[in-house]
């Protein structure tokens, strides 16, 4: 048994077995009638059949779904930054978390699309518990991190993260997708946890993990959504925080996340690949500082980072003006997207509980009021 054997993805060797086992699942045929509407023979069959190896599954069938992904849902996806990064090379990409499918899945299909390698994804396991998940992820080049652990099977969990990852982007030059925290931010307050940046560093020997950073490439990537398809499925959540009272997710309701956040309306999207930080590592590598000081100036730099490449939509500025009941950002939005903005708000929440009110509109406001404390 191979030491990655719990959380690894599918070796190409394993593929086609893989595929043969969920060939007939009704969850493959419904994606694929969705990827290929017109293919009425089911062709997809014979080719899925004859596939062998995770980079053509994914150029071949998950590359399709997301376009279709976007071509049924969005209003369009742009990018920007994607020239500054160089072919045949492996970077680890750290990016702020919004959906629980599309954020990696987007990412590669741009990767795919400019000639770029694409990445290994992290995938918290608690996603992938129904076995046909786990078929599909692990054939989506994911691999698996152990949820809801403490103590020394924690410490053993993210060794083996960290070591996976290290192997990854050192020894095979394959780029890691890694999301900036434990989860999706739920409240648009995107925020780097010091944690993840510390697992990275476990599999480091000798007596400076940081040095883990300076053999690497890192890449912070900003995501934004028009509109947040999940909007509202976060509410309840968001509401238990602020009342200091323990969340309890309901038994589907990740799964009826993952699909709201595929299928739900998000008009435009944007992704912005951000400046490598190479120099601004190679500096806090010759500042007099502590392994902790320094994991804690690098979360500094990611988060200034993925809150400057966040593109701002209209409704952003309207969220803020709301929520602040002003118009300082009238002139970033038209009346009709003001209306429309308004009408999903009384879809999406009662708008006799200003709680959820609130809520709602912090979600889209906070990207804005983190721009806001920016020195550009």
């Amino acid at each position: 048994m191979s030491l990655f054997d719990p959380i690894r993805p599918y070796f190409d060797a394993e593929v086609n077995a893989a595929i043969l086992e969920i060939l007939d699942h009704s969850m493959l045929n419904s994606m694929m009638q969705f990827t290929f509407p017109e293919d009425l023979n089911q062709s997809w069959k014979e080719r899925m059949k004859h596939t062998h190896s995770l980079r053509d599954f994914q150029i071949n069938f998950i590359y399709p779904a997301v376009k279709k992904v976007l071509e049924m849902s969005s209003e369009g996806l742009t990018l920007s930054g994607f020239d500054q990064l160089e072919p045949n090379t492996g970077y680890l990409f750290i990016s702020n978390h919004r959906d629980i499918i599309l954020d990696t899945s987007l990412l590669n299909a741009c990767l795919y699309e400019n000639g770029l390698v694409m990445t290994t994804s992290a995938i918290g396991d608690n996603l992938i518990k129904k076995p046909f998940l786990n078929t599909l992820s692990r054939l989506n080049r994911n691999f698996a991190i152990r949820r809801g652990l403490s103590g020394r099977a924690l410490l053993e969990s993210s060794l083996l993260a960290s070591q996976f990852i290290h192997k990854s982007l050192l020894r095979e030059n394959r780029s890691v997708w890694m999301a900036q925290r434990e989860g999706r931010t739920k409240d648009g307050n995107d925020l780097t946890q010091k944690g993840i940046l510390k697992m990275l560093t476990l599999a480091e020997k000798g007596s400076n993990p940081f040095g883990f950073f300076e053999k690497i490439q890192l890449v912070p990537i900003s995501i934004s959504y028009e509109y947040d398809p999940t909007d509202s499925l976060k509410i309840p959540e968001l509401i238990a925080k602020a009342r200091e009272e323990k969340y309890i997710k309901g038994e589907n309701e990740d799964f009826i996340t993952l699909l709201s956040g595929i299928l739900g309306p998000k008009k435009r999207i944007h992704i912005q690949v951000n400046k490598v930080l190479t120099d601004e590592i190679h500096q806090l590598k010759k500042e007099d500082l502590s392994q902790n000081e320094k994991l804690s100036k690098l979360t500094e730099l990611i988060d200034q980072e993925i809150r400057k490449g966040y593109k701002l939509w209209p409704s952003n500025y309207i969220a803020y003006d709301l929520l602040h009941q002003k118009s300082q950002f009238s002139e970033q939005y038209s009346p009709s997207e003001k209306e429309s903005f308004e009408k999903r708000l009384a879809q999406k929440v009662d708008r006799s509980n200003s709680l959820e009110v609130e809520n709602f509109l912090n979600m889209y406001a906070n990207p804005v009021v983190n721009q806001l404390g920016l020195n550009f």
